[in-house]
């Protein structure tokens, strides 16, 4: 990339860097958000979680996580070689010593950094199901392992050209046929929309969490005991990161610095504050009350909710879409206690159902080709058959992977859990009390 090509797209390139430090700051904000909602003999251990992913990913996705996910050597539509680029290899400079020309006209460096966040804090929303029982040391295998079998497909699957992705071998091309794309090449007449991570993040993570709850089980008490959040401001605060940070996360993911980013930016500040209000007036109407975990609950929701839809709504629909995230996100973190399953701090709940609906919303909601803008059925049914494949994808793969690590232990002892979990796996409290 020559002197005059970096000058050219440096405005973007500043940009992406910023974006990619808000998407990494998101993960520490998780890390507020989901200790807030432990108790307080198990916080430490649920920012480790967070802490923990960041570690892992970030070294794993330098040797093999970019290769697969966006590598050229496809393999069955399902991953990409991970030894093609492995340790970044041809991904940063070239032989002559200049750096590489990523897809958007500045240095791919700068796209592997942004990338690379998403895989982490992919990993670390899953940790939200597992609070206050699971070994450390389990977990941060499971990190490595799930990114590497789950994520990195799946990424590579919608955003690397393959099965999910409106490539013209991918399922949507299958179904409603192909078109030219203007290069000489086809592409789906009716291409799938993940403009920030709806399956790839959060439909990935929430199923994810479901199958691991199922499998650890729950924690001692379950049903019993109120598990109620030790430090609200926490949780709070942690809801103002991520919020903080998902405008690089949405924003970003229009990997420039022009009107679709601000479109983007628009979109999730005003689902995220539809969100809240649907959340709240759930809770007003069920409860008699609006609460403070309610308020930060709901702003995750929506921002769940609009991270696929975020560059293909507009900010009226943007509205419609995050109130209605905010309602079912309310009413489904409930139906653990009905059905049984431990979804500790609500990953199911909120990350699953939010992102199934924003996935599947844009098929009302798109101002292109959404049913009530004008389109027909096939924007709606390519995202039903998209968001249906990720979630069989993940939940065979993670039933596996959490199958396969039961040897090592997934569960501390019922003595280290009942004393604390903080204790016993970090030997540290959060608090010393007098």
């Amino acid at each position: 990339m020559s002197p005059d090509d970096l000058l050219a797209n440096s405005g973007n390139a500043a940009w992406m860097l910023m974006a990619s430090s808000l998407v990494l700051l998101m993960t520490p904000g998780l890390a507020f958000f989901y200790g807030g909602m432990s108790r307080s003999k198990s916080v430490l251990n649920m920012m480790m979680m967070s802490f923990g992913a960041m570690a892992v990913i970030a070294v794993i996705y330098v040797l093999w996580g970019w290769s697969m996910s966006y590598g050229t050597q496809d393999i069955g539509g399902i991953f990409a070689n991970p030894f093609e680029l492995f340790g970044l290899k041809d991904s940063i400079v070239d032989d002559d010593g200049n750096f590489v020309a990523g897809a958007f006209g500045y240095p791919n460096v700068i796209d592997i950094a942004f990338q690379t966040t998403f895989a982490i804090i992919t990993t670390a929303l899953i940790s939200g199901a597992l609070a206050e029982r699971v070994k450390f040391s389990t977990w941060m295998i499971f990190s490595g392992v799930w990114v590497t079998l789950v994520y990195f497909p799946l990424a590579h699957m919608v955003w690397g050209g393959g099965l999910l992705s409106g490539s013209e071998d991918g399922l949507a091309a299958k179904m409603f046929g192909t078109t030219d794309d203007g290069e000489g090449g086809l592409t789906a007449a009716v291409e799938p929309i993940d403009f920030a991570g709806g399956t790839v993040v959060h439909i990935n993570a929430g199923m994810a969490a479901f199958v691991l709850a199922l499998v650890v089980g729950k924690r001692l008490g379950f049903g019993k005991t109120a598990f109620r959040p030790h430090n609200l401001p926490f949780v709070m605060l942690g809801a103002a990161l991520l919020w903080f940070g998902w405008f690089g996360f949405n924003a970003g993911s229009a990997f420039a610095a022009d009107g679709s980013a601000g479109l983007a930016w628009v979109n999730t500040t005003t689902a995220t504050a539809a969100a809240i209000l649907g959340w709240l007036l759930t809770e007003r109407i069920r409860d008699g009350h609006a609460t403070s975990l309610g308020a930060a609950s709901g702003a995750v929701a929506g921002l769940v909710a609009i991270t696929p839809a975020a560059g293909a709504l507009n900010p009226v629909g943007s509205i419609f879409l995050g109130v209605i995230a905010g309602i079912l996100s309310a009413l489904a973190v409930g139906l653990k206690f009905r059905f049984g399953y431990d979804d500790s701090l609500d990953v199911v709940g909120v990350h699953l159902v939010a992102g199934l609906w924003g996935t599947v919303g844009i098929g009302f909601f798109a101002t292109e080709t959404g049913l009530f803008y004008g389109g027909d059925y096939k924007q709606l049914v390519v995202q039903i058959v998209i968001a249906i494949a990720a979630l069989l994808f993940t939940a065979i793969l993670t039933a596996i992977i959490a199958f396969a690590l039961k040897p090592l232990g997934w569960r501390v002892s019922k003595e280290a859990e009942s004393r604390g979990i903080d204790e016993s796996e970090h030997a540290e409290t959060a608090y010393d009390l007098a």
